[in-house]
This record gives structure tokens, C-alpha cells and sequence, in this order.
């Protein structure tokens, strides 16, 4: 078998894993509601914000962060009130987790070579 058949293998495997489904079943029933859809795409984008401050801040320009961080986590603690958002939450969290983790098996072969 050669990498790009395994590469393809690991995405059906991806694709069937019991946390791609659980995701992908919470993400259908929530962004069915549009009102929930919206606010957690506006989550969702704000909380890209904040990661790409962060980036800029560890690259030490000058950025002014504390407003966003801030409306995130109150909008964040207002969105885990829902059961339904909490959980969605969860299991990205769940998902992620089986991503980093395949990443990093891979990533550990490439710091072989370089």
C-alpha cells in the first residue's frame, strides 16, 4: 500500500470514526436553527480573532486583545448554557483531540528528516 492509498485509507477511517459523526449529527441539528447557527458562526469568528492576536502578540506586535478575549468568554459562557451548544462544544473538543493526536503521530515521522 503506498501513502497516498493510506492517506486516503485514514480519511474513511476519519470520516466513520464515532467523534466525526457525533459532530457532524450535533453540527446538522444546531445550524438547522438559525438563530443558534449565527451565534455560534459569530463564536466561531471571534474566537479566530483572538488566535490570530495571540499570533501577532507572540510575535511581539502590538496588539490590543483584552476587548476580544473578554466578549469571548462571556459569549462563550452564554453558549454553554444551551445543552445543545455545550455538547456540540464537547464533541469538537472530542474530534480535535483524534486530529492533534494523528498530527502529531504524523509530525513525529517528519522531525525524523528534518
Amino acid at each position: 500500500m503506498d501513502v497516498y492509498d493510506t492517506a486516503n485509507k485514514l480519511s474513511e477511517e476519519i470520516r466513520n470514526s464515532e467523534q466525526f459523526k457525533a459532530l457532524k449529527e450535533a453540527k446538522e441539528k444546531l445550524f438547522a436553527d438559525e438563530e443558534k447557527k449565527k451565534i455560534i458562526e459569530e463564536f466561531e469568528q471571534l474566537k479566530q480573532e483572538v488566535q490570530i492576536m495571540e499570533m501577532k502578540q507572540q510575535a511581539n506586535q502590538e496588539v490590543d486583545q483584552e476587548d476580544k478575549k473578554l466578549k469571548l468568554a462571556k459569549l462563550y459562557n452564554v453558549l454553554v448554557e444551551h445543552e445543545d451548544i455545550k455538547n456540540y462544544f464537547d464533541l469538537e473538543i472530542a474530534f480535535n483531540k483524534m486530529i492533534y493526536d494523528v498530527n502529531k503521530i504524523i509530525g513525529d515521522v517528519i522531525k525524523e528528516i528534518m
